[in-house]
């Protein structure tokens, strides 16, 4: 435990890095190790940046390691610190300690989230005890717990057991929460300031977002009764607090960040939004609102606020507005016209126009320019999400919310003189005013948007506006300009206008377009090019229906060249972190191999080689997932679609491939790993004839315990285990390897609640594909493994994979397998077993399947009821009835017992997903998919056409007359006359 200091130094250092990690990790699973590290980042001697080292370790095993099964934490341990962790924040309450503080203030909300009230019921109590009411230091960080374990209700659905823990909280924390919340407005609005004013707000702001998090699923009695004393119209506390600005706390007119008072006010629209959407009857018993309304015209009218650090604030407070026009509840306030007007010309025209520090964004940090300009103004609300928000689009949000709320013609009308004005300005001086245009395209974009989201981009038009002549009139001309003929912000607003409007034109207008789009990714801008490939991305994603809008017929003329011209931007960026920075190039190169498919094939080895370059680029400082996530479904896709049309060709995927995936396992790159399992997977899937010895050779790697520590591994090496045992199983029997697999099931997945899925996913092929002569001596122990867990740790999803796993070893057409085999090994484990498992389990399990496998689960309780000598002899043919009254309820829906498909599932499967796994992909996700490595999905009992005819030919074939006769009569008689009028003959 002595190391454990100079381990954290080491893990500091890129060059030690791994190897403290991997010791560290060792440490971990030692009883006390984490008392150890408490007292570690406890400790004022050591040096700070080791003790922060520590907090963040402390923190990320709370998160990643709390409540793993295969290798658990000592539960003494868990204990231990549960009983430490609110006692530690206490002793970072100084200022000095913040970060260390917020390290351990996230730790306590990750267990909390885990194991609070259940296993850790004096949490609440620990905190109210630690409550000061003179030392606010001690109660900034009891309030920064509070809420990082309450904040975790806000995005939550509501359920009795959510209700349970925010009730149990309130009944504990309420009345001390109200208590200082009392104390605290009350010292921050004595006279004269006190000197503390700072601390105060600080402890405010918390205060008030813990309000926010106590009042977002429903409204506690304790806040509904004091309504007034926060919300009454001038003399509640949140309307003082909107006007409050002491003079102590302005701070510097240049700081980008917001001041206390600016953010305390900002929570406090994000409340009175959450009331308006809520709570509108609660706020119907006072003017509150039409006072609150009062206060953004106070503090954003005209411009009152145009410094970069209150963006949050007026963004929020316009975000309040728009809740409120949206709800309906506040007509009156909005209904004229001289008040529409007034609000377009005080509120949303001066915070649509571009401000200096964005123009200083676009030339110096292009990419956090990209990323909050397409930030689509959030519908959403909730507190916090201010902060993705910009003014601009928080302004036009309001307009939006004109337009979509019965205000149409009167916001049309008013935002088109506006509009008008704004081109005319730019037509008498172009090069000086071009800024005027620029707002006028983006108020018509905000007015002529009724619904939008971010995948699709605009959904529906406000039909009094005409978008395609706007865009021939006033932007098609900024999108051909050569460049520097005119602002490149201009052309970057054109390529903008169709990203947003994409929907909204013919096939063959956006076929116009695409090659001047093409020919933005030539320019030297990079806000300019990035836009084009994001624009160029989105175009070829929209779909007509289920089918996607372009084909590789559409592509074929300009897709290599296009390709070409994307990857040439990301080979030039340089360093590896500028390469993997702009994942929207990356993610365009993708779409484009996903679109043009075998088009490419005549260029398909420069276009491998260039990303095998890349990748070894960026494999020396892996800095960005979803460039990655991109990169990797680039290569498989190229290679699903070239080898798809010309097999000959995966000889030179695999030699290309193979140099840099043994780099990656060799140098450990933790990131990589999983994709270069998948992609392995499907190459060797890929092979029709024989297995080569470059993966035979991979194989024992494969089967050690190292490569199955990591997590985000495990989906890809289940797949890469299945192709072996589909292609090269006699090769494993003949090396004695099948037991190493069983030993992985047993020894990692089955154990883990996180991997048991995998597990059977893996005895899956096992069973498909090792003979059962030589598994017999196998399946007696693995069947003991799966009904030990069952005892152990039993959970629903266990429960269904197990009954599914039993189903789909007795359907699959295996010579020598079947249900003799499975239900007469169960019976040597202990006698009438199999009566147990089936009453229990696969009887009640079977109506809970999914469609997907309803069609194994026929198949498998036809051969039990008809082939197992066990279920036709007493005393388990007591239990035939029921079984087959439940296998009779699965025909009752036939459309999910027959697979049938209208697409080439080889060349579409997963395909589609591709968006879902973009917003999914991050080093902190368990495994990042690969939609193009996914293959179609294989009938494993394809050799049964017609479930129902199956099953009348195997009742036909066996004696089952008196059994049939004692089942439920009213769901088997009319069943089994249906299938006598078919023919079958069942005695």
């Amino acid at each position: 435990m002595a190391d454990i200091a100079s381990l954290l130094q080491a893990s500091l250092q890129p060059g030690t890095r791994k190897q403290a990690e991997q010791q560290l990790h060792q440490l971990t699973l030692q009883q006390g190790f984490l008392i150890h590290l408490l007292r570690l980042i406890l400790d004022k001697t050591q040096d700070r940046s080791i003790r922060l080292a520590g907090g963040i370790y402390l923190k990320n095993i709370t998160k990643l390691r709390w409540e793993e099964d295969v290798a658990p934490l000592p539960e003494q341990d868990k204990a231990a610190i549960r009983s430490e962790l609110v006692p530690a924040m206490i002793a970072l309450s100084d200022p000095t300690e913040k970060s260390i503080r917020a390290q351990i203030a996230e730790s306590v909300a990750l267990v909390a989230e885990l194991d609070f009230p259940e296993k850790w019921s004096n949490l609440i109590d620990q905190l109210v005890i630690s409550l000061s009411s003179t030392d606010y230091n001690v109660n900034i960080g009891v309030l920064e717990t509070a809420h990082s374990i309450f904040r975790q209700w806000r995005p939550q659905v509501r359920s009795d057991a959510l209700f349970t823990e925010i009730n149990f909280v309130i009944s504990r924390f309420m009345d001390p929460f109200l208590h200082l919340f009392r104390q605290t407005s009350t010292i921050v609005f004595s006279s004269p300031p006190s000197p503390n004013l700072g601390l105060l707000t600080q402890a405010q702001i918390l205060l008030a977002e813990i309000f926010y998090d106590f009042t977002c699923q429903d409204l506690p009695p304790a806040i509904e009764d004091s309504h007034d004393e926060f919300f009454a119209p001038n003399v509640g506390l949140f309307h003082r607090f909107l006007t409050w600005d002491p003079p102590e706390l302005r701070g510097d007119p240049d700081d980008v960040n917001p001041s206390l008072p600016a953010r305390l006010k900002t929570v406090i629209f994000e409340i009175a939004e959450l009331y308006i959407k809520l709570y509108a009857d609660q706020l119907a018993r006072s003017p509150a609102i039409e006072s609150f309304v009062q206060g953004v015209w106070g503090l954003v009218g005209s411009n009152k606020l145009p410094n970069v650090a209150n963006d949050q604030l007026v963004s929020q407070a316009l975000r309040f507005v728009s809740s409120a026009i949206r709800s309906g509840f506040y007509k009156s306030l909005f209904s004229s016209k001289e008040i529409i007007s007034s609000l377009v010309q005080g509120v949303v025209v001066p915070n649509v126009g571009l401000r200096d520090h964005e123009m200083e964004q676009f030339e110096d940090d292009p990419l956090e320019f990209i990323r909050l300009d397409l930030a689509l103004p959030s519908g959403s609300g909730g507190a916090g999400s201010a902060e993705i928000s910009t003014r601009r689009q928080a302004a036009a949000d309001v307009l939006q919310a004109l337009v979509g709320s019965g205000y149409q013609t009167e916001a049309t009308e008013i935002v088109g003189l506006w509009i008008s004005s704004g081109l005319q300005e730019y037509n008498t001086n172009p090069a000086q005013n071009w800024k005027s245009k620029d707002s006028a395209v983006y108020l018509l974009t905000a007015i002529a948007t009724e619904t939008s989201t971010a995948k699709l981009g605009v959904t529906s038009i406000n039909a009094q506006v005409d978008v395609v002549k706007f865009f021939s009139e006033h932007v098609f001309q900024d999108l051909q300009a050569v460049p520097g003929t005119v602002h490149p912000i201009l052309q970057v607003d054109a390529i903008r206008f169709l990203f947003t409007f994409r929907n909204q034109l013919t096939k063959e207008q956006l076929l116009s377009v695409l090659p001047l789009l093409i020919k933005h990714l030539n320019s030297d801008n990079y806000v300019a090019y990035t836009y084009a490939a994001i624009t160029i991305d989105r175009i070829l994603s929209i779909k007509t229906g289920s089918q996607l809008m372009f084909s590789q017929t559409d592509v074929h003329d300009f897709a290599a060249d296009l390709l070409g011209a994307i990857l040439a931007k990301v080979e030039g960026a340089g360093t590896p972190e500028k390469v993997a920075e702009n994942d929207h190039l990356m993610k365009c190169a993708m779409r484009i191999i996903i679109t043009a498919r075998q088009t490419l094939t005549p260029v398909y080895q420069q276009v491998l080689q260039r990303l095998v370059a890349i990748l070894g680029v960026i494999s020396k400082n892996p800095s960005n997932p979803n460039f990655d996530q991109y990169i990797f479904e680039s290569i498989s896709a190229l290679m699903r679609f070239v080898v798809h049309g010309t097999p000959s060709t995966l000889p030179t995927f695999e030699k290309t491939l193979f140099g840099p995936f043994t780099f990656i396992l060799q140098q450990d790159i933790d990131q990589y790993i999983p994709y270069v399992f998948q992609i392995l997977a499907q190459m060797l899937d890929m092979h029709t004839t024989g297995v080569p010895t470059e993966y035979r050779s991979l194989l024992p790697f494969l089967l050690m315990p190292a490569p199955w520590q990591q997590k985000g591994s495990i989906p890809g090496l289940v797949k890469l285990l299945r192709a072996f045992l589909a292609h090269d199983a006699d090769e494993m029997v003949a090396n004695n390897q099948i037991a190493s697999v069983l030993a992985i099931v047993q020894q990692r997945l089955i154990p883990s609640k996180v991997n048991d899925a995998w597990g059977f996913e893996l005895l899956q092929g096992v069973m498909l594909h090792v003979p059962p002569i030589y598994l017999q001596q196998y399946y007696r122990v693995l069947l003991m493994t799966l009904l030990t867990r069952l005892q152990t740790s039993k959970t629903d999803k266990f429960v269904y994979h197990f009954s599914h796993f039993l189903l789909f070893t007795m359907a699959i057409n295996v010579e020598g397998l079947g249900p003799n085999y499975v239900i007469s090994t169960v019976e040597t484990i202990q006698p009438q077993l199999w009566s147990q498992i089936l009453t229990t389990f696969i009887i009640p399990q079977v109506p809970k399947m999914p469609h997907k496998d309803r069609k194994v689960a026929a198949v498998g309780l036809t051969r039990m009821l008809t082939e197992s000598e066990v279920m036709l002899t007493e005393p388990a043919a007591r239990n035939w009835p029921s079984a087959f009254t439940t296998l009779v309820k699965l025909f009752n829906e036939p459309q999910y017992l027959t697979k049938t498909s209208t697409q080439d599932e080889a060349t579409t499967t997963g395909l589609t997903e591709i968006d879902y796994e973009e917003q999914t992909a991050g080093y902190q996700a368990a495994y990042s998919r690969l939609a193009a490595a996914e293959s179609a999905t294989i009938d494993p009992v394809a050799y049964v056409k017609d479930p129902k005819e199956f099953l009348g030919r195997a009742l036909s074939r066996t004696r089952v007359g008196t059994l049939i006769a004692a089942c439920d009569p009213g769901t088997a008689q009319p069943f089994v006359q249906g299938l006598a009028a078919e023919g079958f003959v069942i005695q």
